[in-house]
């Protein structure tokens, strides 16, 4: 029997090289995005796109209205997307965001009955996001196991983050290597309706500085390019 996983897709870099990991590994994918009130719909049609490209087995949007709480510059249109580098945790960070996400994602896989569960948090080149690091994972798949009925008669949920301890650089070569396409992918925090990034954004810095260290030329669209 082909084993099964739940893939978070957001449209972005990182979660379509999770996707093609966990495809290369064998398992029959299911993403997973969310329509969670962000700035823009584009990485929401890149993650559509790139779901129909890996041919997986379903692909859910779920709306969520995280922006009617805020707190975030992603969510409230009133606060501003940073154009330089940001000391501390930036206002992009989106509160809770992936403890909502895998929670969600953690009631599928009851549904579906599977046990593996994948996302495309990184802990290296990255915002400085608290819901990015190890330690979160580790607790969230410690509650995973405690807080469910798969779990507690005897089903053991694992929460895979392939990508949390690599480099932007190391990210992308693992990708290309598998045949990924980037162009396909928004991570643009500002990006335009058409997914035409800013460049200035902290995600386009950390993209743009991964292409380069890589030594692979950044297929990303730009707006001023």
């Amino acid at each position: 029997m082909q084993k099964k996983a739940i893939i978070l897709l957001s449209g972005g870099l990182d979660s379509i090289t999770v996707l093609a990991l966990a495809k290369q590994q064998g398992y029959a994918c299911y993403a997973l995005s969310f329509d969670y009130g962000q700035r823009h719909n584009a990485e929401l049609a890149a993650a559509a796109q790139i779901a129909l490209d890996y041919q997986v087995e379903d692909h859910k949007i779920i709306k969520l209205g995280l922006d009617s709480i805020g707190g975030s510059a992603l969510t409230d249109e009133h606060i501003a997307v940073p154009d330089t580098l940001q000391e501390g945790i930036p206002v992009t960070y989106v509160p809770a965001r992936n403890t909502i996400f895998l929670s969600l994602a953690l009631g599928w896989a009851e549904v579906l009955n599977l046990r593996d569960i994948f996302i495309g948090v990184n802990a290296v080149d990255y915002s400085g996001y608290p819901d990015c690091r190890p330690e979160f994972i580790k607790a969230f798949q410690q509650l995973a196991n405690l807080a469910t009925k798969a779990g507690v008669e005897g089903g053991h949920f694992t929460i895979h983050t392939p990508l949390i301890a690599l480099s932007k650089a190391e990210i992308i070569k693992q990708g290309v290597a598998l045949g990924v396409n980037y162009q396909r992918t928004v991570s643009c925090y500002s990006a335009d309706k058409q997914g035409l990034a800013c460049g200035v954004c902290d995600a386009c810095r950390l993209r743009k500085a991964g292409f380069m260290e890589a030594g692979i030329v950044d297929p990303t669209r730009y707006r001023n390019s």
